[in-house]
């Protein structure tokens, strides 16, 4: 079933602002929540993660019903991108080196910035590219 587009902009609003935040406190234990957030949205699809279940509860009743959808696979992939980098992020900060954190969560912000200022997903459009190229290998 498609998903209303809305809703993974949101979340990216929210991750972005979070992973934001990471990066000016160093807070580790932020970026482990961005972290969980991430893996659960993979799991379970960007409706099932804390900012997609936000998103229906509090923003999706304010501004009405979804004018435009879209296929859910997509949104799911760019969150275990990103939950890749928030894992590699994660590492660098707990045990080092910091640079590695740094960088990882840099990557991943600029990801949901673009997201959430233009609309473009960077993960989605590297899983639509993934399936063209293994469509053309099979």
């Amino acid at each position: 079933m498609d998903i209303d587009v809305r809703g993974p902009r949101f979340g990216a609003v929210v991750t972005t602002v979070v992973l934001a935040v990471v990066l000016v406190t160093g807070s580790a234990w932020l970026l482990a929540w961005q972290t969980l957030a991430f893996a659960l949205g993979a799991a379970g699809g960007v409706g099932r993660s804390p900012y997609g279940w936000l998103f229906r509860r509090a923003v999706r009743p304010r501004i009405g019903p979804p004018t435009a959808f879209e296929a859910p696979e997509p949104p799911r992939f760019a969150q275990a991108v990103g939950l890749l980098f928030a894992g590699v992020g994660l590492v660098g900060f707990t045990l080092g080196p910091a640079w590695l954190g740094l960088a990882a969560t840099g990557a991943a912000l600029a990801a949901a910035f673009l997201n959430a200022a233009f609309g473009y997903c960077l993960g989605c459009e590297g899983y639509l590219l993934l399936r063209r190229l293994t469509v053309r290998a099979g």
